[in-house]
């Protein structure tokens, strides 16, 4: 399942994205990865939740970012909810290129029964009507 958190800088996504992170690690008998681009959240998340800085390792597009994903999967089969808070400055892509990973996503979590939090910097408006039936805020 893909699920988007979508706004504008100073909007609340990542406190958004944190309060759900926090409140189904104490709901799920699986685990959770939360992926960020700096450390500056890493302590308001629950101690249970594995917390990646992309940032730390050599990911410039989409590609590297799935692949990314998947190597995470692969480690950790109990996996059942990754959040990541900013995808389009993650993986270097407009908001019109953000379909086809998301589309991948979707596959790979269905195949792996893992859900998918995703954060986006970009107003609700702008989101491409192919991805509008993810968002959820």
């Amino acid at each position: 399942m893909i699920q988007i958190i979508s706004g504008e800088k100073g909007e609340g996504k990542t406190k958004h994205l944190i309060d759900m992170a926090n409140t189904k690690v104490k709901e799920t008998p699986g685990h959770i990865v939360y992926l960020n681009n700096d450390r500056e959240h890493m302590y308001q998340l629950h101690y249970k939740i594995r917390f990646i800085v992309v940032d730390d390792f050599p990911v410039k597009n989409s590609k590297e970012f799935l692949g990314f994903i998947c190597g995470i999967i692969a480690q950790d089969h109990d996996i059942d909810h990754i959040y990541i808070d900013g995808l389009l400055k993650m993986t270097n892509l407009t908001l019109e290129e953000a379909y086809n990973l998301i589309e991948e996503l979707r596959q790979v979590g269905e195949k792996f029964n893992v859900n998918f939090v995703i954060g986006m910097s970009c107003r609700n408006k702008d989101i491409p009507e192919s991805l509008k039936s993810y968002l959820i805020a």
